[in-house]
C-alpha cells in the first residue's frame, strides 16, 4: 500500500528540521520545493491540500497546461533549464526561476515580467563543475550576469543555484555545496546590492547535507513524490 503523501511530507520535513538544528540555523529557513515535474495535476492538488506550498517544474510545456489545472495557491519554481525563446511563457507562468544561466536570458525575463506586470525571484545557475551536458554560468561570466541583475526592473536576482556531480553518496557533493556558497559570499561583497543571501541546491539524495551547507531552497521530489519517469 502506497505511503499516503502526507506522511512523505511530514518525514521530509523532519528530516529538513533535524539538518536545520545541526547546522545551527534558524528553524523555517529553509524553503521546500516539491518537484513535481511528470506528476499528474490531480497528485499534485491531493500534495497542496497535504500543506505544500512550493512547487517545482522543469519544463514550461508540462507546467503551461499543470499550473491552471492545480489552480490557486502554490508558489511556482522553474527548477529545469530555460531556453531563450520560452522565456516569455515562463515569466507569466512561475514566480521563481531557479536556471537563470546567461544575460539574454535573464534580460529576456526581466522584460516579459516587466511587459506581464509580474515580479520574479531569480537563482542564477552556477556551473562550478564544469559539466557540458549541464546548463549553467561560469565563475569567469557569473559577475557579468550579476551586473545585468542589478539593473532589472522585475527580476530580483536572490541568489544562486547548483547541480552538483550526481553519487550515490550525499557526502560526495558537500564540497559543491560550500564552494557555491563561497562563491556567493564572495559575490556578495561586490554586489552589494543584491544582497545574494539565498541558495538553491539539494535534492532527494543530498538536501540534508545542502542544509547543513547554507541552502536555502531544497528541490525534492522522489522522496515526496515516489519514483517517476525521471527522478529529481
Amino acid at each position: 500500500m502506497e505511503e499516503p503523501f502526507a506522511a512523505r511530507l511530514k518525514a521530509v520535513r523532519d528530516r529538513i528540521a533535524a539538518a536545520t538544528s545541526r547546522a545551527g540555523r534558524a528553524p523555517g529557513s529553509v524553503t521546500l520545493v516539491g518537484v513535481s515535474k511528470t506528476i499528474p495535476a490531480e497528485r499534485v492538488r491531493e500534495a497542496v491540500a497535504a500543506g505544500l506550498h512550493d512547487l517545482g517544474e522543469n519544463r514550461v510545456q508540462e507546467a503551461r497546461d499543470k499550473i491552471p489545472a492545480v489552480g490557486p495557491g502554490p508558489r511556482w519554481h522553474l527548477v529545469g533549464s530555460l531556453q531563450g525563446n520560452k522565456a516569455g511563457q515562463a515569466a507569466r507562468l512561475f514566480d521563481a526561476v531557479h536556471s537563470i544561466d546567461s544575460v539574454d536570458l535573464l534580460g529576456r525575463l526581466d522584460r516579459a515580467a516587466a511587459a506581464a506586470g509580474r515580479r520574479l525571484a531569480g537563482f542564477v545557475q552556477v556551473a562550478l563543475a564544469g559539466e557540458v551536458q549541464k546548463s549553467g554560468v561560469g565563475l569567469d561570466g557569473l559577475d557579468a550576469v550579476l551586473l545585468a541583475a542589478e539593473r532589472c526592473e522585475a527580476v530580483q536576482v536572490r541568489g544562486l543555484m547548483l547541480l552538483p556531480p550526481l553519487h550515490e553518496d550525499p557526502e560526495r557533493s558537500r564540497p559543491w555545496f560550500r564552494r557555491l556558497r563561497e562563491t556567493a559570499e564572495a559575490a556578495r561583497t561586490r554586489h552589494p546590492r543584491l544582497g545574494l543571501g539565498d541558495l538553491s541546491m539539494g535534492m532527494s539524495e543530498d538536501f540534508e547535507v545542502a542544509i547543513e551547507e547554507g541552502a536555502t531552497h531544497v528541490r525534492v521530489g522522489r522522496a515526496l513524490f515516489g519514483d517517476r519517469r525521471e527522478d529529481a
